[in-house]
């Protein structure tokens, strides 16, 4: 494909859209889109660029990829060209399978602060697979090599504005986490975390419950943060904090792999006992 799909490709990734390519895998007979041909549609199902064929055989792959953008799923459709039940298009004898695959936004980790826990967390929530905006006035470049952004002269915390995708984590080291933390709760993110000690995380409840904030938000306060990992150090808290992060994102049990394992023989054992107890009854 040539170098301008590419180009509209990384793009669409620069913006964090959602958009889908589909590929052609395989051609046999008369088909007018050959192996290789590709087409990126977007988050409306309307082609951007590229080509897979015209006609039907176009909707149908712009409609499987509305699916796959709606699931985050890959999918292979086949396209029969000769099929006027169908409608894939005129008959002409061909046939096609194509390979549809989504690319979906990624939710965004804003980390308050700027000390070695923030930068750690940074570089967790980057090889995680999240984009990662850092705002704070002493936050630089070189601290914070692999965020999308920097923010530094926000004293409003005006620019934090995370959607209901995205992580919000303050760790400011007690200056301004009150004020970022009204802040995140005016938002809709889906993770909101303070990274202090027992007793600064009451500290700061009990100043956004004298101003007005309710119970229901304040229950989406995770203070203290993380997962209990016997965190000491900045890169273990931040680690404690991604794995949290990580565990909300996948909906994940927070169990040891081992004890989960545990479980699933013992649940298996129980069950086959009482498969074998109902067969030896009937037999």
């Amino acid at each position: 494909m040539n170098l301008d799909f590419e180009q509209i490709v990384s793009e669409h990734r620069k913006r964090n859209e959602v958009f889908a390519v589909a590929t052609v895998v395989e051609v046999v007979g008369s088909t007018s889109a050959k192996t290789g041909s590709k087409v990126l549609i977007d988050a409306e199902g309307m082609v951007v660029t590229g080509w897979v064929g015209g006609g039907c055989a176009e909707a149908s792959t712009c409609t499987e990829a509305l699916d796959c953008m709606s699931t985050g799923q890959t999918s292979i459709i086949d396209i029969d060209m000769d099929d006027e039940v169908l409608g894939a298009g005129m008959p002409c004898g061909g046939h096609m399978r194509v390979f549809v695959q989504p690319e979906m936004t990624k939710p965004t980790v804003w980390i308050m602060g700027h000390g070695a826990v923030a930068e750690h967390l940074c570089v967790f929530a980057k090889q995680s697979g999240f984009l990662v905006v850092v705002n704070d006035p002493m936050a630089i470049v070189e601290k914070f090599p692999g965020a999308n952004k920097l923010i530094v002269d926000d004293l409003d915390y005006e620019e934090l504005t995370p959607s209901s995708l995205d992580y919000v984590v303050i760790a400011t080291q007690h200056k301004g986490d009150h004020e970022s933390m009204t802040r995140a709760l005016n938002s809709d993110a889906a993770y909101i975390a303070l990274i202090a000690s027992r007793k600064r995380s009451r500290l700061v409840l009990d100043y956004l419950r004298g101003n007005g904030i309710d119970k229901a938000q304040l229950n989406r306060v995770v203070a203290p943060c993380g997962i209990d990992l016997g965190a000491r150090t900045p890169v273990e808290i931040a680690l404690s904090v991604i794995s949290e992060i990580i565990l909300v994102r996948r909906s994940g049990s927070g169990l040891r792999m081992k004890d989960t394992l545990d479980r699933e023989h013992a649940d298996g054992s129980t069950m086959n006992g009482n498969l074998s107890m109902l067969y030896g009854k009937e037999g």
